[in-house]
């Protein structure tokens, strides 16, 4: 019983991590998107900046916690490499998506829509270029996305994760700066979701959740049966004998 309780209170913890973690990323990027406030004009540059540096303060907060995926793609890949089983993936995700409404409401309360140039469509990705593109665009810029998060998981990679949320916040950066104007750039269901749900806007909406899920599951299969490489273990036995050999030497 008191082993259920355990579970039980770790999948709440990493719910809220999700959630909070999430809110973090949506509420800071979207409010750096404001378009209309006095003395502040936002370019795509620094729009790219601010969910770059959002998901740096999330990862700092909460990945000691949960991981701090933020992101369902993330989520799903982690179930294939067996990081997580397919319950607490979904808990995951659910407080990815709750956190992504809750980090758009808290932006929408704190700003008067007189502030907004457009209130109905604030923050919500749209295809720069026709459907057909836009949909390969956010393909391939959640593609290398996911690239990068598997190689962080991969053993070889390990002594390699000093500043390591600094480097994955200038990746989220840089393809978002690359793909934003043409499909959108987002990379992540939970952040479309949230604006799309709020202001009930659904056109092409569809893209924001199969392009990135279809890139996930083709980039976490292609590096985990392809490229993947599990941590050798050094056999014990011939560790001794370098040891024994060593001393050997001494002594002569």
């Amino acid at each position: 019983m008191f082993s259920n309780q355990q579970k039980v209170i770790k999948l709440i913890t990493f719910f809220f991590s999700e959630l909070l973690a999430t809110a973090t990323l949506v509420f800071l990027g979207c409010l750096g998107c404001v378009d209309n406030y006095p003395g502040f004009e936002p370019t795509h540059l620094t729009i790219c900046l601010m969910f770059g540096f959002a998901v740096m303060m999330a990862l700092n907060i909460f990945m000691c916690v949960s991981g701090a995926h933020i992101n369902p793609i993330i989520s799903m890949a982690a179930v294939i490499y067996k990081l997580l089983d397919v319950f607490t993936a979904i808990i995951y995700v659910i407080g990815q998506l709750c956190g992504a409404l809750l980090g758009y409401w808290l932006v929408r309360i704190s700003i008067e829509d007189k502030y907004l140039k457009n209130p109905n469509g604030f923050c919500l990705n749209k295809p720069g270029l026709d459907i057909g593109r836009s949909f390969v665009v956010e393909f391939i810029s959640s593609f290398l996305f996911m690239l990068v998060v598997c190689s962080i998981w991969d053993p070889r990679n390990k002594h390699l994760h000093d500043s390591f949320t600094l480097k994955f916040g200038f990746v989220v950066t840089l393809l978002a700066f690359v793909g934003g104007n043409f499909g959108g750039g987002s990379m992540n269901p939970a952040r479309s979701f949230a604006p799309a749900i709020y202001n009930w806007n659904w056109e092409n909406h569809w893209i924001y959740w199969v392009a990135p899920t279809t890139a996930s599951l083709a980039a976490t299969l292609i590096f985990r049966f392809g490229f993947y490489k599990a941590e050798e273990k050094v056999d014990e036995v011939f560790i001794t004998n370098i040891i024994s050999e060593d001393k050997n030497r001494e002594e002569i």
